[in-house]
């Protein structure tokens, strides 16, 4: 799938004259979206390697597990550089009676910010989990990350609950979010 940003301009930027494309994995790109949640969490929130190993597991559990007909990861990329990834999966973390997904790693690169890939993304995840017979999108996330809540609050997730905690290094806050299809 290709992307045109609602934020491109009138094509005097080269990097705008080449789409985004929504892809799934690929050998490497696992390993680059581990590394790039280690590096830009630590940059930005001061996040220790701790984050990077959670990362790892939920990025390993992925792979070992993956059911393609229910689960899916996207990599967006423009002209062969990666800007950012989401995951959908099973959830396999709750009992719950409707068929549910767990969105993840919900990332953009800090040089596609502002573009509106972060809610394509997320569409993106909304859409497939439909057509893949979801009923309930869950995902957990952190008070701090405000950019990535008003994604979650444009794409109709409502905040379930919120609890404080000390993780990463990080005196943070757990908030777990659900969007009903």
């Amino acid at each position: 799938m290709h992307f045109t940003s609602p934020a491109a301009n009138n094509g005097s930027d080269p990097d705008q004259q080449h789409p985004v494309v929504f892809r799934s994995h690929r050998p490497g790109d696992i390993g680059w979206v581990i590394e790039r949640h280690g590096s830009l969490y630590w940059q930005e929130y001061g996040w220790d390697e701790r984050f990077e190993a959670l990362v790892a597991r939920i990025a390993a559990d992925f792979i070992h597990q993956l059911e393609p007909e229910r689960e899916r990861c996207w990599i967006a990329e423009r002209a062969g550089e990666r800007l950012g990834c989401v995951f959908l999966v099973r959830d396999r973390e709750l009992d719950h009676p409707l068929p549910s997904a767990r969105l993840r790693l919900l990332l953009v690169d800090p040089s596609a910010r502002g573009l509106g890939l972060g809610h394509a993304l997320v569409s993106q995840c909304t859409q497939f989990a439909r057509s893949a017979g979801y009923r309930r999108i869950v995902l957990w996330t952190n008070s701090v990350l405000d950019a990535a809540r008003r994604i979650y609050e444009r794409e109709g997730y409502r905040l379930i609950s919120e609890k404080p905690y000390t993780a990463f290094g990080k005196e943070l806050v757990s908030q777990d979010w659900e969007l009903l299809l």
